[in-house]
């Protein structure tokens, strides 16, 4: 259903069973997958692809130039997976060709009111960003993470995994998988215990997890002697996790 009201840019592609509220524009060179709920007031720009049973709600502007000052009008994109729900006042802005001139967001993500996704930026599945947390460009949010609310990224900043970043916190250096970080400038406090613990990782994981972050932040070892400690923790899959967040590593961890 299409509301009389909302303004649809005849090149633009709708998929099945697409509703869209009162008020809406859809601009030229957005797709919209089947079973996708429009609020009103919503703004799409294009080139904008929007995946399958998403639900978007009012006064969101999704697709919009970047107000990065590089930015001279190249065509860039934003990519959204299925699944997704983006609450009221969300804006994300398209790539740039600074980088791969494009910002993605994948599947079945919350974010909360008034969020802002930076251009370049990629969220990846299950993330939570609650009311008013804003990564800047080029950030990279692991699965299952969350931002609390009001919290802020700097540009570049690789977020590792199922994280958590508690509330008003500043990152400023790349956050390693399952860390929780809070403060400005943030700094790690523990591991992400009940998240991992949720998410159906064994007793004996979270106590490797446990083991493998003590080795990084509490014995005083150099990162090239906490790598190869957490190496020889073994092959199990929240060690190559913690290493692989650590190896792609481009501003350097929080500390």
């Amino acid at each position: 259903m299409i509301d009389s009201s909302a303004i649809v840019d005849p090149s633009a592609v709708l998929g099945e069973n697409v509703s869209i509220g009162p008020w809406t524009i859809i601009g030229p060179n957005v797709e919209i997958g089947d079973g996708c709920e429009i609020a009103s007031h919503v703004v799409i720009k294009g080139p904008t692809v929007i995946g399958r049973n998403n639900k978007i709600f009012q006064f969101s502007t999704l697709g919009e130039d970047t107000p990065d000052l590089k930015y001279k009008g190249e065509p860039t994109r934003l990519i959204i997976g299925d699944n997704n729900v983006i609450r009221e006042g969300v804006t994300i802005h398209r790539g740039t060709v600074q980088d791969k001139s494009e910002t993605r967001i994948g599947n079945h993500n919350l974010l909360m009111a008034y969020v802002h996704v930076g251009h370049d930026s990629v969220v990846r599945d299950h993330v939570i960003m609650v009311n008013n947390a804003s990564i800047s460009g080029h950030v990279h949010v692991g699965d299952w993470t969350i931002l609390s609310g009001y919290c802020l990224v700097h540009q570049f900043v690789n977020i590792g995994p199922h994280c958590f970043i508690g509330p008003a916190a500043f990152i400023y250096h790349d956050v390693p998988a399952f860390v929780t970080a809070f403060g400005s400038p943030a700094e790690p406090r523990t591991i992400n215990r009940e998240g991992l613990k949720r998410r159906g990782y064994s007793a004996d994981q979270i106590a490797l997890a446990n083991k493998a972050y003590k080795l990084l932040y509490r014995r005083g070892l150099q990162l090239d002697e906490a790598l190869k400690a957490i190496a020889d923790l073994g092959d199990d899959e929240v060690v190559a996790m913690l290493l692989s967040s650590l190896e792609n590593s481009s501003r350097g961890i929080i500390r």
